[in-house]
């Protein structure tokens, strides 16, 4: 079994060990073992059930790491025909935390939410998507164009 270190800050070492003690794991590395499978679990299930999703991509990032909030408002800028809109609040004086609403493919969604994920700075990254299927289909009784978007209704799963 390869063998890798990680390095954690004291708060969230403290909190990963009384995590591990509550739930009864004997070592740290079982219970890692454990968060990386659940985690790779969810990120494959999340990925091949729908093709098309909404969601909701929230995080806490760190102002003070160096250009960060720069390179979150590039990743944003290139990725503009999956975000619907976003906002921030300032929790502290170096914590900010972020929402941004997404639409389109599932694996893009996944994509930019790794992408947020891997800059350093970023903790705390939450996804959630609901399934949707693009269309016009719908019913109302007066009649209306759909030029230039499609109706996304949620897929009941």
């Amino acid at each position: 079994m390869p063998r890798i270190t990680i390095s954690l800050d004291d708060p969230l070492a403290g909190a990963l060990d009384e995590f591990l003690g509550a739930t009864g794991y004997r070592s740290r590395s079982e219970g890692i073992r454990d968060i990386v499978r659940e985690a790779m679990s969810r990120l494959n299930s999340a990925q091949s059930v729908h093709k098309y999703s909404v969601g909701n991509l929230s995080y806490i990032y760190d102002r003070r790491v160096r250009s960060l909030a720069s390179r979150l408002s590039d990743l944003q800028h290139a990725h503009h025909d999956l975000i619907a809109c976003s906002t921030s609040i300032e929790l502290d004086h170096s914590s900010t935390l972020e929402g941004v609403m997404l639409k389109g493919t599932t694996k893009a969604l996944n994509q930019f939410a790794d992408s947020v994920r891997a800059e350093r700075g970023v903790r705390s990254v939450m996804l959630n998507l609901v399934g949707v299927e693009p269309g016009d289909q719908h019913e109302h009784k007066h009649d209306h164009s759909h030029t230039g978007h499609a109706h996304l209704s949620p897929t009941i799963s």
